[in-house]
């Protein structure tokens, strides 16, 4: 790795003008410049920045501006006294210098007590166990906190509270972000909900079936209203959430209770039907479900939405009959194109992490736009076609759709690390021709690279379902991606991982207001919390097949935010458009 490495000391009498290395054209990865301004005695120093533009979040990228000669000692002491206020840990939102011990002292009034609530905490260090605190920590009221926590508020037992921070030498991270109060232990929480752990919300959130709190204090002892499901254990889900094979409840009982009756058969899309109509040779349910699995080998009488035709036309009613490693077409045709979705690097996963290892997705493209850097995600369908999303490229700047304009990296794990990565120019750019820019359906595209990839451990093809594939309700499938962390904030330098679930399409056209067509698909959770932030647009979802092949479920597409509630995100539905791929690159 070169880093990019200058100092200078300039003595002012008069203006003078510094940049960024590179600039105007743009400062090279893994710069770290510093200038040290001095100015004779009796005068101060203006520093005006005629042009600034770097990235939003300050967490890689920044400038930062000392009105010293050095950097705050390794110690600060801080005494708060206002009613309320906030505080950070050092250089926050930019990681937290080593070495560093800062000591925050809350003081309110007499007879009051201080609410603390963190709005962001990350410490953690890889490898380390958080539930000793050792090594970076915050130390309240004798209790350590490190690691990362989603939600933190503790409340004081006096009018006083000591916050203390400690990093040792090694490992930095992101560090906090805190506000407190006061507040009066008689009336905690005037005309809101005071949570257990002393967070106050607002009083529509109780029993909501949202943890609102962090700690459920507001979800228990609730009277469910006729949108929600009671749930065994006392607490309150909305109906959506019933039966979309994920235990919203905790104890499972809204997953209970979700088939047909036992005289009745259930089709693929939930309908129920009298058992009856099973195996009689007509299609009943609308997907064909009902004459699929009826007989064994080729049957040719009935072709349902489920079957797999083979190139001699026959129809196979099975469930994914492609690459399971099974011949069921008399022409092989089932188990020919399989040569895919295979993971050659064995991987050492971090249990909870979200960083992907080299390897672990080898079919994962970074498209980089002009100067712009990475831009979209794609996958690798051949060693000479991508497959991405139609929005990626039809767009106002009229470049966007210029092939010219983009370039192509395989085997990238690191956006700045281009070890054993394979660069490629795009030769075409192929939009489906109904891509609609208001709706995004149609969202997908294809792109001819310049000349082929050479497979590696690191550069492998995604396997493409047939147009009869299934991808149930409740399964579990990966999105991947350089997105955003969160919504709003800046992309990931680390390839991202992110585990999703195939949402129900009756639940998802509800949630999304009917937004979505048949050639789009839902995954996510409705509580929000994980999404396609994780992965790029253009990117791939993909699912993990028995047969012990990996398939392209979605293209990232689009969404509602980042993670919201009821909002999860939309994919181009790859199998409906299974038909065009193969029309246009005969895969």
């Amino acid at each position: 790795m070169t880093y990019f490495f200058r100092q200078k000391s300039i003595h002012l009498f008069t203006i003078f003008n510094f940049s960024s290395p590179g600039y105007p054209t743009g400062y090279p990865p893994k710069s770290r410049c510093q200038w040290q301004i001095r100015a004779s005695e009796e005068n101060v120093i203006v520093v005006n920045f005629l042009y600034f533009y770097i990235e939003d979040d300050c967490s890689d990228d920044f400038v930062y501006i000392y009105d010293s000669l050095s950097p705050d000692d390794s110690q600060a002491i801080t005494n708060l006294s206002q009613k309320q206020g906030n505080f950070t840990s050092p250089l926050y939102p930019s990681f937290y210098p080593p070495a560093k011990d800062c000591k925050w002292t809350i003081t309110v009034a007499p007879g009051s007590k201080v609410r603390l609530r963190f709005t962001m905490f990350r410490m953690k260090e890889p490898g380390v166990d958080t539930r000793l605190c050792h090594k970076d920590y915050v130390e309240i009221m004798g209790n350590k906190y490190c690691g990362e926590v989603a939600s933190l508020s503790l409340t004081s037992d006096t009018n006083v509270l000591v916050v203390n921070f400690h990093s040792d030498r090694s490992h930095t991270d992101k560090g906090f972000s805190a506000e407190y109060s006061s507040y009066d232990p008689s009336n905690p929480c005037p005309d809101r909900f005071a949570c257990t752990n002393g967070l106050c919300i607002d009083q529509k959130l109780k029993c909501d079936g949202w943890n609102d709190c962090g700690d459920m204090s507001d979800e228990r002892q609730c009277n469910c209203d006729k949108d929600q499901f009671a749930c065994s254990n006392g607490m309150c889900k909305p109906k959506l959430w019933v039966c979309d094979h994920v235990n919203d409840c905790g104890d499972g009982s809204d997953e209970k209770i979700c088939g047909c009756a036992q005289n009745e058969f259930q089709c693929g899309n939930g309908v129920c039907l009298p058992q009856s109509v099973q195996c009689d040779d007509k299609q009943d349910c609308k997907d064909g479900s009902d004459e699929v699995g009826c007989k064994t080998g080729e049957y040719t009488s009935i072709c349902t939405d489920y079957s797999f035709k083979c190139k001699s036309g026959v129809c196979i009613n099975k469930v994914n009959a492609e690459c399971d490693r099974v011949q069921d077409c008399s022409d092989n045709s089932d188990e020919t194109i399989c040569d895919c979705g295979t993971r050659p690097y064995k991987l050492n996963r971090i249990v909870g992490g979200q960083n992907a290892e080299l390897g672990e997705w080898p079919w994962q493209v970074s498209l980089h736009f002009s100067t712009h850097g990475p831009t979209c995600g794609a996958s690798i369908i051949s060693n000479t076609w991508l497959l991405s999303a139609a929005h990626c490229f039809v767009t106002s700047n009229s470049e966007s759709n210029n092939p010219s304009s983009w370039l192509s990296y395989s085997g990238m794990q690191n956006q700045y690390s281009h070890d054993n990565v394979q660069s490629r120019k795009l030769k075409r750019i192929i939009p489906h021709p109904l891509y609609n820019q208001m709706t995004s359906d149609y969202d997908i595209a294809l792109l001819e690279l310049s000349e082929p990839l050479q497979f590696a451990n690191t550069i492998q093809p995604i396997c493409l379902p047939d147009s009869s594939h299934v991808f149930p309700a409740g399964m579990s499938c990966w999105v991947t991606g350089w997105g955003a962390l969160r919504e709003g904030g800046q992309a990931a330098q680390i390839l991202q991982k992110a585990l999703v679930k195939i949402i129900n399409d009756s639940v998802c056209d509800v949630v999304t207001e009917g937004q979505v067509t048949s050639r789009m698909l839902c995954s996510g959770y409705l509580s929000g919390g994980v999404d396609a932030c994780q992965g790029d647009s253009g990117g791939p979802l993909v699912c993990f097949e028995e047969s012990g092949k990996w398939f392209q479920a979605g293209i990232v597409s689009w969404g509602e935010g980042c993670a919201r509630r009821n909002k999860p995100g939309v994919y181009t539905r790859v199998t409906k458009l299974r038909e065009w791929i193969k029309q246009e690159t005969n895969i």
